[in-house]
């Protein structure tokens, strides 16, 4: 229910905020009586697109913390938490980005990165997966989330939602006034079948965007791994921490942060998975440290 409410209540923040704007700046006028202006719906569009992914971006950290219950370790309780701490430090270091806030929640195996910037992002782990681990394998977990960080992914992420959303606003808008127009013979202005058109149109358009942003949140998954690999100095810890994930029920992470997660099951849906399946990332390790033989 929390994950359900944080979802809703963030959406209707993003939505009040949008149409308060576009008031203010008049750019939601792109409704003529002759038809659409293209130049002001493709402001629109852009202006929707972008600042609902931006904003979702600026509270990806305080919806990472409430949604998972994460624990941000200030100060260490017990040698565990100082052990993660200061390998997250040691991590950080060597990649070159400012040290993240740390945090530990309950839950099964998994652990993520988020934060809006790269010197100021967080990384959890789930208490299952640090049970369930030895510490080599949880080090090059924690490097994998690391390298997310270095390579900018969550405001890369950001920025190719923020473009699908454009496409997806704007697309819709053209196909609604042409079913408008076409189909209920509306001459002037705009008529019901024009708004009904939109709405299944961006749902639609959304789920198929939500492929593009899929596969390269795939992609990214593989870049991460490497990452990790070249902090280790060896891909061996990746590769047993996988095979070891691949054994576990991976923790089911909030929807809003499954992006970010360290595991995710590809079946039926596999276009729509943001990672891969966990023999191709283990085969892609392999043949990496093969080709540096």
């Amino acid at each position: 229910m929390k994950r359900i409410a944080l979802f809703l209540l963030t959406n209707l923040a993003v939505m009040l905020v949008l149409s308060v704007t576009l008031n203010v700046l008049g750019v939601n006028r792109f409704l003529a009586a002759d038809g659409l202006n293209v130049g002001t719906l493709v402001v629109f569009s852009a202006v929707v697109g972008f600042t609902g992914a931006f904003i979702s971006l600026l509270m990806s950290k305080p919806m990472a913390k409430w949604s998972t219950g994460a624990h941000v370790i200030e100060r260490p309780a017990n040698d565990a938490e100082a052990w993660v701490l200061e390998t997250v430090r040691r991590l950080a270091t060597k990649a070159g980005v400012g040290m993240p806030e740390v945090a530990i929640y309950e839950g099964a195996a998994n652990a993520f990165a988020t934060g809006a910037f790269r010197n100021s992002a967080l990384v959890a782990v789930s208490t299952g997966l640090l049970q369930s681990m030895n510490k080599e394998e949880v080090e090059a977990v924690l490097a994998h989330e690391i390298a997310h960080v270095a390579n900018g992914d969550m405001v890369t992420l950001t920025l190719i939602q923020g473009v699908v959303n454009t496409f997806v606003v704007f697309l819709a808008r053209i196909v609604g006034s042409i079913v408008d127009k076409t189909v209920f013979r509306t001459e002037r202005g705009t008529g019901p079948g024009y708004f009904i058109t939109v709405m299944v149109c961006e749902i639609v358009f959304g789920i198929l965007a939500s492929i593009i942003v899929a596969w390269f949140s795939r992609q990214r998954e593989f870049r991460a791994d490497a990452g990790s690999a070249a902090y280790l100095g060896t891909p061996a810890p990746m590769v047993n921490a996988l095979k070891r994930l691949g054994g576990l029920e991976p923790g089911e992470l909030p929807k809003a942060m499954a992006g970010f997660g360290i595991t995710d099951k590809a079946g039926l849906m596999a276009l729509f998975a943001t990672h891969p399946p966990i023999e191709q990332r283990i085969a892609a390790l392999q043949a990496a440290r093969t080709g540096r033989q």
